[in-house]
């Protein structure tokens, strides 16, 4: 039993990790909140009786000024009479209140948010305006909840570590042969400059087709695949190292970013474009999210069920036990160093399609990040272990803690610190284990 609690924590540890980073950052964001949209509409609205006088008062935000109109409408359609709906500050409030007080108006109800409801001006209502009588304050039910549990802000962790995600499915595969690919974030760069220009220049700019988007996209993918397989040519043919080679990838392709854009951002991309970044056809989840669990999906297979997937494991466990046992061994690592490009490539084109634009200063240090979601995941930097699903773990790993810092207001000096810590850990743990 030991032994299998042992191997367990090994094998698994990181998504405990996980789990207690997601209760730690729980319990520190844990506050009061407002039942919002039509639940909160639904609640006052059945707390006011026909034929009442009422006020609402709330701030001037989007989302408050839309829950005012949808009141009043609601309420006044039930036979109550609206004396005024204030969208603004306590001063604004106060001075409505002022003006009906001197007209001799009675409310029997003002109808707040969470906030307005808080106003110096609403609590103390009865003591500075005692003629306008007694009314009863309306606002939406209040429960406690983790801020960071509230489900816009769960997807949005998903949706913010997707590129990285992705890209660190080719990363895994690159470091479990016992190499490193520092070219991911500037293929990322390239790739949403290629397929912004190639949009703009090819496929009609603003007007542009599914087609012609889809034939950019193409392009630029394939190119940084390209890229990746002359990494791997030098590495195999040439054996030279693969930090060498990929640091050198990394300057060239940035620099190749730099010039093909003139250095400028291109904007010059069709509304539809974004349907892939900011997209969320399917039960509210992003579409890039979606993507990044298909890959997910394949890329476990490929490592578990292929025969692919057993040679990384073996030419990064031993190279020359792989070669002596029939592994083709240069083969296997293009196939790695390919696959990192693409999808470094994908990564740039999700990344412009969130944006709507492409830019050559567009990933920057994510090659770090990419590689700290693989060490974090589990993956050994000396090759032959890891898995997908460590490297998604490690990913969200990341993605939380940055959320979670967010949200509990930490400088962004010391989310690095936060962050460094956390790799050199991993790395140490990675150590021990292997001792």
């Amino acid at each position: 039993m030991k032994a299998y609690l042992l191997r367990l924590l090994s094998d698994h540890g990181m998504i405990f990790v996980l789990a207690a980073l997601c209760a730690f950052f729980s319990f520190v964001t844990l506050t009061q909140q407002s039942v919002t949209g039509d639940a909160a509409v639904d609640q006052v609205v059945s707390r006011v009786k026909s034929g009442n006088t009422v006020m609402l008062a709330v701030r001037p935000s989007s989302d408050e000024s839309a829950y005012a109109d949808t009141v009043a409408a609601r309420v006044q359609a039930a036979g109550v009479t609206v004396a005024a709906v204030i969208k603004g500050s306590p001063s604004d409030a106060r001075a409505a209140l002022e003006k009906m007080q001197s007209a001799g108006t009675r409310l029997d109800a003002i109808i707040t948010a969470e906030e307005s409801a808080r106003w110096l001006v609403i609590t103390e209502l009865s003591k500075d305006f005692p003629a306008l009588g007694t009314p009863v304050i309306i606002k939406p039910d209040s429960y406690r909840w983790p801020n960071f549990l509230k489900g816009d802000n769960l997807l949005n962790i998903a949706n913010q570590i997707s590129v990285i995600a992705i890209i660190a499915i080719g990363m895994t595969m690159v470091i479990i042969t016992a190499g490193i690919d520092l070219s991911v974030g500037s293929l990322l760069a390239l790739a949403a400059v290629l397929v912004s220009m190639f949009i703009r220049d090819y496929a009609g700019a603003l007007t542009a087709s599914t087609g012609g988007m889809l034939l950019a996209c193409m392009v630029a993918i394939l190119a940084c695949g390209f890229a990746g397989a002359f990494s791997g040519l030098m590495i195999t043919r040439f054996s030279i190292p693969p930090f060498i080679v990929t640091l050198a990838m990394m300057l060239v392709t940035s620099g190749f970013a730099y010039t093909v854009s003139a250095g400028q951002s291109i904007y010059q991309i069709p509304d539809s474009f974004v349907w892939l970044g900011r997209g969320a056809d399917v039960l509210g989840i992003p579409n890039a999210v979606l993507l990044m669990i298909l890959l997910y999906g394949v890329a476990h297979i490929v490592m578990t069920q292929m025969r692919i997937g057993r040679h990384l494991y073996a030419v990064g466990g031993n190279r020359e036990a792989a070669h002596i046992s029939g592994v083709p061994v240069d083969c296997v690592l293009m196939f790695a160093y390919v696959v990192s490009g693409l999808l470094a490539g994908l990564g740039g084109v999700v990344m412009a399609s969130q944006l709507k634009s492409g830019s050559p200063t567009y990933g920057g240090m994510y090659e770090l990040y990419v590689i700290a979601a693989v060490v974090v995941g589990g993956t050994s930097l000396s090759g032959g272990k890891g898995t997908m699903l460590g490297t998604l773990t490690g990913a969200f790993i990341i993605a939380v803690i940055q959320n979670g810092m967010n949200l509990t207001n930490v400088e962004s000096y010391t989310q690095k610190v936060v962050l460094g810590t956390v790799i050199l850990g991993a790395v140490l743990a990675d150590k021990l284990r292997r001792k």
